[in-house]
């Protein structure tokens, strides 16, 4: 008898914790502290900064400009300095393609000539061509097969995803000639994703997927003569055998003659941007730039003036992003820009009456500020004329003899001004709003700087506060990332913080080593050992914010991204298990082992992981499950043909064979995707906030011993 009431005890306790915590787990968003106020910013942010006026467009003749203001229209004169309401006459401003844009990694599988009047068709691996009503249809090609794998005016995934190659096709401006893929992907493995998990029965798509150091597609251009219905292949592997690799960026001359494309070998450290003949095919090298520290760019920001002959062309060969003047010879006849401990930015116009480039560039007081530039075409004559103080974002009119001028930073609200062509101000057009915001209470955005993992490189980043911030009191930080090679360097605005800083948090994000905008050596410092120096940096930032700042507490830290972002996530709290308590990696790349040939050799080194294999295995996240003290949630798509899920179940193994736990989510049929927002947010609160771990039990067993002693 007494056993009996022991056990009845026992697994009355039993129920009462389990029911408990089963409650807890169930802990939604909605029923979280502070959920109220997350939502009510939420809804209200959307017009906290009335920026003043807004779509700018100049007209053809630089006399007037267009702008909204309040969701009303006006047009400025700049001869008076007066604005009244309407529209600029139509035809002024330039227009857009406005064809959808293809899948992901996919490209169009139709194109228009230049006149309109034909039509080329990728279908069932081959190209046709025809009027444009579909009429008159043609074969050019007829050997595209399935079973042999090769495909005509179409590229293979990989190219779309890591080259950007949205286009298969081309035709000459006088539509007499078709250039066009081909691709044989006989050599390349295929990977298997299951679709349609959802339904009574899945299918399965199959695409040629080249993992890193494996073989890759083997790409050919042809020109298609329309008169003679006859293909010439262009010679686009001449020089280094080893070039030719990957084909890429095509398109034609202005006048048609030459058929312009840009091509890499596999190690992608030499971009050369070459020009066949429209007749012959044979092949010229116009410009070459070579990288022995790292990755060439792949797509270098080009130009044309009208004439069609001479071009701007931006290289970092310095180490630092500048502009130079060349023409189709490949001859050099002007450096534009000669900035040094600053990059250019984007080029705004080039006003040929005027023999002068306008251009941004990041050589403000910190490199988050963009300026505008004017320099003559012949290089002399560089001026700045924005404030440093200040981002600026300008329209420049045509003639250049006036620009309108968005100034503003992150802790300053923009202000909008007419300024002359040497950036004297004119007259000011417009203050920001910010009724609403000290309506809302809130707090602005911070800049901050910090220390890089190597000790003398400064890297910047930006705080987010909610609206009752209180620096006396302390508040979990929560780092938002994605931090991949080349990606930030983002230019200051003024914005409002994240609304989910009213959960409780404060929220980070930064540019460490790696990123843009702050030279090549800034950039490539992480050549051939991605998860290393990325991640190093941000836990120094980590550490140097949580020793700085009282309000922030060091042992409440979570990360959470997404791709990139992703793999920084889940590989900070394994790497750093003392700088990170909690992390949410959505669609992440584990092992870079396990990922595509374009961007991962570009990044790591090439031709095979065996040749930097302490670079992979330091940047893998199998290398370091027993770390794992945290919480951890994993996310990944059953859909996703771009970081497969078997990242992430590889990622699982390890960790289960290692004795953690850890959280998973599963997004069915979903592609590269992140995880759900509100279950995100609900396990950041339960484990930064509530820290639900220990805000369970300490609810649940005093209830239990009130209970056993009732039974007792």
């Amino acid at each position: 008898m007494p056993a009996q009431r022991v056990i009845l005890i026992s697994v009355l306790a039993i129920g009462v914790l389990a029911g408990a915590l089963a409650d807890d787990a169930q802990l939604t968003l909605p029923k979280m502290p502070r959920y109220d106020r997350y939502t009510r910013l939420q809804s209200q942010l959307s017009g906290a900064v009335d920026r003043g006026i807004d779509r700018v467009t100049w007209s053809d003749d630089g006399k007037q400009f267009g702008y909204t203001r309040g969701g009303t229209n006006y047009v400025f004169d700049v001869a008076t300095l007066t604005e009244k309401e309407g529209r600029l006459p139509a035809g002024s401003g330039s227009g857009n393609d406005r064809r959808r844009r293809p899948d992901r990694g996919r490209q169009f599988d139709t194109v228009l000539s230049a006149d309109g009047k034909l039509k080329a068709v990728s279908r069932d691996r081959n190209v046709y061509v025809s009027r444009a009503d579909g009429s008159e249809e043609f074969a050019v090609t007829t050997d595209g097969d399935a079973a042999k794998r090769v495909k005509y005016g179409v590229a293979s995934w990989v190219y779309g995803e890591e080259l950007e190659v949205r286009e298969a096709m081309w035709f000459s401006p006088d539509a007499k000639k078709l250039a066009y893929y081909r691709f044989d992907e006989s050599k390349v493995k295929d990977y298997y994703i299951a679709y349609a998990q959802l339904d009574l029965q899945d299918t399965l798509n199959t695409e040629p997927y080249p993992k890193v150091g494996q073989p890759n597609p083997e790409v050919q251009l042809f020109i298609f003569d329309l008169d003679s219905r006859t293909s010439t292949k262009v010679d686009t592997g001449f020089g280094s055998p080893d070039l030719g690799h990957y084909i890429y960026n095509v398109r034609w001359s202005t006048d048609g003659a030459e058929l312009y494309f840009n091509r890499m070998p596999r190690k992608q450290d030499v971009m050369e941007w070459c020009a066949a003949n429209r007749d012959t095919g044979a092949c010229r090298t116009i410009l070459t730039e070579t990288r022995t520290d790292g990755w060439s760019s792949q797509i270098p920001e080009l130009r044309f003036l009208k004439d069609g002959k001479r071009f701007v062309w931006w290289s970092d060969r310095t180490g630092w992003g500048n502009y130079y003047l060349y023409d189709t010879t490949g001859a050099q006849l002007a450096r534009l820009s000669k900035l040094e401990g600053s990059e250019v930015e984007r080029i705004v116009s080039i006003d040929e009456d005027r023999n002068v480039l306008y251009y941004t560039a990041r050589d403000g007081d910190n490199p988050y500020l963009s300026q505008l530039h004017r320099v003559g075409l012949d290089g002399k004559g560089d001026v700045r004329l924005t404030d440093p103080k200040f981002s600026h974002t300008t329209y420049v009119a045509p003639g250049g003899q006036h620009f309108v001028d968005v100034e503003e930073s992150i802790s300053d609200a923009p202000r909008t001004v007419l300024r002359d062509a040497d950036g004297k101000e004119l007259k000011e057009l417009s203050q920001a709003g910010l009724t609403k915001w000290n309506d809302l209470g809130l707090h602005k955005n911070e800049r901050f700087t910090f220390t890089a993992a190597d000790g003398k490189t400064t890297c910047y980043g930006r705080l987010s506060f909610p609206s009752d911030f209180d620096p006396a009191k302390k508040y979990p930080l929560l780092v938002f990332v994605y931090g991949g090679p080349e990606s930030g360097g983002g230019i200051e605005r003024f914005e409002p913080p994240n609304a989910l800083t009213e959960l409780g948090f404060v929220i980070a994000s930064m540019d460490g080593r790696g990123t843009r905008g702050r030279g090549r050596d800034f950039m490539c410092a992480v050549y051939r050992k991605l998860g290393i120096v990325e991640i190093d940096d941000h836990a120094a930032a980590v550490k140097e914010l949580v020793s700085k700042r009282s309000y922030l507490d060091g042992k409440r830290v979570g990360i959470q991204g997404t791709s990139y972002g992703g793999y920084f996530s889940a590989l900070s709290i394994l790497r750093y298990p003392d700088v990170y308590a909690v992390a949410c990696a959505s669609s992440p790349v584990t092992d870079f082992r396990l990922y595509d040939s374009i961007y991962t050799e570009r990044y790591m080194g090439q031709p095979t992981p065996e040749d930097n294999e302490k670079g992979y295995a330091a940047g893998s996240c199998m290398t370091y499950v027993k770390n794992l003290k945290g919480r951890l949630m994993l996310y990944y798509g059953t859909a996703d043909n771009n970081v497969h899920p078997s990242n992430a179940i590889q990622l699982a193994s390890k960790l289960e064979g290692a004795g953690k736990r850890f959280d998973m989510m599963v997004g069915a049929d979903r592609g590269h995707s992140q995880m759900n927002a509100t279950r995100m947010w609900e396990y950041f609160v339960n484990y930064l906030i509530l820290d639900a771990s220990k805000d369970a039990l300490g609810s649940v067993w005093p209830s239990v011993k009130a209970r056993r002693k009732k039974v007792g």
